[in-house]
């Protein structure tokens, strides 16, 4: 009783639906939840679905199962369809797998018997309404076979003659022995049926058929019996093509049956979709055929990938050097042909295939392809790494920076400037961009690998560009290659090449912004790729004003100042020019590209554009993009001029701020060296300097340090404290002398030519008598104002300087060098300090100066009080 109960339950949940019906507003909305059965209905004989609520127990839906309803199964759990009686959508979603699969099951052999049994139905010929099997296949036989096959047109019908065929084991071995002997006997009206009655099998599109009728013992008959096709006025002969015109080459041995089986079938069904029945087959038929090529080129890469004896064989004869130039070409176009095969693999398999093959060395192979003077042999190496490129490219940009794949790379960027003639396009192009593309590659490798391209390859294909575009005198622009190499490559460049060339470097500007600058500034590429321009191609011209337009996007301030530097810009504009008022593909470029500097604000080249081109424009002026240009350059102009006004505003008033500041330093700068000759100590008693018996003045203090005379602050400012004193090494020698006579002469600042100048200008008026101009200097320092904590006590320490000076003037006739001590000790080691940070004065300097004039005239100085 406890089993029946669990059963029950479990019966229950497996046929436990929820009931949803599709409102007007395109939502579902729920009826509600109960079990699903499938019964007669009362007092028929035909099935319907019942949904009783798990509730109450009342009916929510009852639908009668019909031939012509299409149900749908969605998601394992939900079957839909569109209900007559309440012409909306209504959908049961079971709560189990289980349940909704048994359900459709249900569903579908309701369906199915009710095809069947519209076959007694009045729409089914006579003839035919008590056929449960086909006739025996015979010449007397064959009216009925073809009435049945070709009049079979619903669903149901197709079903039920599949059904039929399947049956009869013999039925199509017994129809190609007929299909002979009337094809023996010329009996073209039975050979017309037997065509119509294939055709017709063929079209019923079920894989079981298909199985059969193309196995290898009835393959050939079957493309026989479709030479026959009453619509062509002439027999064709498919078969003749298939025997002797195909030849299976096996480029190495294969030992399999099995893959040479799969093989034979795979190029028959192919030529008998794209060839025999080309005309005839519908999608649906098409779709299958496809699927069956699919599934025998799986098996077959399955069954050799796994033979590691072929593996090995084959790569083997790919390097033997004893191999003929006919068996290499064969063994690549096999090898290519392999690869190709192995899309139909899963993407796992693929890739591990490929990692395989690299194991094996194919990269090896193809770099030897590539080398082939057979431009074909060359074009299947590429699409070999076109190939490899499409699974991964990281699998060739592994190979490719390692030494030994620096010729692969090279070999790359030499087809993509080789012209293949008319074999197909070129595919080198395609996978360099995919070997550069910064986006996929990784951090080492995309360095290593971008740097090899443009350090040995970029140049090749700007030579080639200089070699195939004419100067203003239609000769080659190359300065490095010969007249003749000249010639050659002009015309042996296509411009197919140029352009791929102009649109690789766009993608270089794109992806490497950093490198492609350097590289463009140091060895002039723009204006080698603008040589286009000169071109009668106009796409060609048109490539080089794309590439100017990339550059300028990067915005970049270096490029920019390239083109207004060396006037790049000169020949798009000539180019434009010389276009005139043509409506076409280059006029709409350069439009656009000044549309981009007048959008993008760029001044430079705006101011540039206008500034040397107008004369040029002026006639386009009715453009909007010309006449727009022109007025953002005014717009620039008026605010270049309002900012420089600005600026020179603030440049005056600045100036004159600082005038009065300037007038008196330039004049205390004059009377610097006045005031050294004039004064020893640091008191307001202005004292002349004497000069040393040698001609060279004595060295004191520097009055750089701000003031303008320093102050012996002994006994006014005690809390003075003085810088350490450095001991300086004098010499007693004359050796000394000159030696300091040299480094001063060395250490003479140029800010000071200016002064000197002037003061020897003022040496050569000699009408100006040297005692006024000696008495007006000393009334003016006696009457300056001199900042300094001690003004106060200056007269106080007159005296004690003026002594102090008559000592050391004294000192200074009798020796060579001017640091020696003086007679106070803050005094002399402030001194002695200063000396050492300016050396001593020599001839020269003491005739920049009046007082120097003074002592070289042999007149005794004056104290100033």
């Amino acid at each position: 009783m406890g089993a029946q109960e669990k059963s029950q339950r479990n019966f229950n949940s497996l046929q436990r639906v929820k009931v949803y019906r599709l409102s007007e507003d395109g939502k579902w909305d729920v009826q509600g939840t109960g079990h699903v059965t499938v019964d007669y209905l009362e007092r028929s004989e035909k099935l319907a679905l019942f949904v009783i609520d798990e509730e109450d127990n009342e009916t929510l839906i009852v639908h009668c199962i019909s031939p012509d309803d299409i149900y749908r199964k969605q998601e394992d759990t939900i079957i839909s369809w569109r209900d007559s009686e309440f012409s909306t959508e209504l959908a049961l979603s079971f709560q189990e797998n289980m349940g909704c699969s048994y359900i459709w099951d249900h569903i579908c052999n309701v369906q199915r018997n009710m095809h069947f049994s519209s076959l007694n139905s009045a729409t089914f010929h006579s003839m035919n309404s008590e056929l449960r099997e086909l006739p025996a296949v015979e010449l007397s036989t064959l009216p009925i076979i073809f009435k049945t096959v070709t009049e079979s047109g619903s669903i149901a019908d197709k079903m039920w003659l599949t059904e039929l065929i399947l049956n009869d084991q013999d039925f199509f071995q017994k129809l190609m022995e007929l299909f002979r002997m009337c094809e023996d006997l010329e009996n073209m009206d039975d050979l017309y049926m037997i065509f119509k009655i294939v055709k017709g099998i063929i079209l019923l599109n079920s894989a079981q058929v298909f199985e059969k009728i193309f196995g290898d013992e009835l393959i050939m008959d079957i493309i026989g019996s479709l030479e026959y096709d009453p619509d062509v006025p002439r027999v064709q002969h498919y078969r003749n093509f298939l025997k002797e015109h195909v030849i299976f080459k096996e480029a190495v041995p294969i030992k399999s049956p099995m893959v040479l089986s799969k093989i034979h079938q795979t190029y028959r069904v192919t030529y008998l979709k794209d060839v025999v029945l080309a005309r005839v087959l519908d999608e649906a038929t098409v779709a299958s055929l496809n699927s069956i090529i699919h599934s025998n080129n799986a098996i077959i890469i399955s069954l050799l990938k796994d033979d590691n004896t072929f593996i090995q064989e084959l790569f083997a004869r790919l390097r033997s050097p004893t191999t003929s130039a006919e068996s290499k070409k064969n063994l690549v176009n096999f090898l290519h042909e392999f690869c190709s095969l192995s899309k139909s693999l899963q993407m796992v398999q693929q890739l591990q295939l490929f990692r395989d093959l690299i194991n094996e060395g194919i990269f090896g192979i193809i770099t030897d392809t590539l080398l082939s003077h057979d431009k074909k042999l060359v074009l299947t190496g590429a699409d070999i790494l076109v190939l490899f490129m499409n699974q991964d490219p990281n699998l060739l940009r592994s190979y490719v920076v390692r030494p030994e794949g620096f010729p692969l790379l090279g070999l790359l960027v030499k087809g993509m400037i080789t012209d293949f003639g008319d074999y197909m396009q070129c595919q080198f192009l395609g996978i360099l961009r995919s070997l550069l593309n910064p986006v996929s590659l990784s951090g080492a490798q995309r360095d290593t690998i971008i740097d090899i391209f443009y350090e040995k390859h970029l140049g090749q294909l700007i030579e080639v560009i200089i070699l195939s575009c004419p100067d203003e005198l239609g000769q080659s622009t190359s300065n490095l290659a010969s007249n003749t190499r000249g010639v050659e490559s002009q015309n042996s460049t296509t411009p197919e090449i140029l352009l791929n060339i102009c649109e690789f470097l766009r993608f270089c500007v794109v992806h490497h912004p950093y490198r492609i600058k350097c590289n463009f500034l140091l060895n002039n590429v723009i204006d080698k790729v603008l040589l286009l321009t000169r071109r009668r191609e106009k796409y060609l011209v048109v490539a080089a004003v794309r590439f100017v337009r990339t550059i300028l996007s990067r915005r970049d301030e270096h490029l920019i100042n390239r083109f207004v530097k060396k006037n790049l810009l000169k020949p798009v504009v000539d180019a434009f020019v010389a276009n005139g008022d043509r409506y076409n593909l280059l006029n709409s470029a350069v439009l656009e590209l000044f549309e981009y500097i007048r959008k993008e604000n760029l001044e430079l080249l705006v101011k540039y554009i206008v500034d040397s081109f107008w004369d040029q424009l002026v006639k386009f002026e009715n453009l909007a993009s010309v006449q727009s240009l022109k007025v953002k350059y005014e717009q620039c102009l008026e605010n270049c001029g309002t900012k420089a006004d600005v600026n020179v505003l603030d440049s005056r008033k600045r100036i004159d701020e600082r005038a009065p500041e300037k007038e008196e330093e330039e004049y205390f700068n004059e009377d610097s060296d006045e005031e050294d000759t004039a004064s020893e100590s640091r008191t307001r008693k202005v004292q002349p300097q004497p000069v040393s018996s040698n001609g060279v003045a004595a060295s004191y203090p520097s009055l750089r340090s701000g003031r303008l005379v320093d102050y012996d602050d002994d006994e006014d400012d005690e809390d003075y404290r003085p810088p350490p004193k450095k001991q300086t090494e004098t010499s007693e020698e004359d050796e000394g002398a000159l030696e300091s006579l040299q480094l001063k002469r060395k250490l003479i600042s140029r800010e000071h030519e200016s002064d000197l100048a002037c003061k020897k200008q003022g040496l050569g008026k000699s009408s100006k008598s040297k005692d006024s101009v000696f008495a007006t200097l000393c009334s003016t320092l006696s009457q300056a104002e001199l900042p300094s904590k001690t003004i106060a006590n200056t007269m106080p320490l007159s005296g004690r300087s003026a002594d102090g000076n008559k000592v050391s003037g004294e000192e200074n006739h009798t020796e060579k060098e001017s640091n020696s001590p003086r007679s106070y000790d803050k005094s002399s080691s402030e001194e002695d300090n200063h000396g050492e940070k300016e050396p001593p004065r020599n001839c020269s300097d003491c005739l920049h100066s009046p007082s120097d004039s003074r002592q070289l005239s042999g007149e005794e100085p004056r104290t100033v009080p």
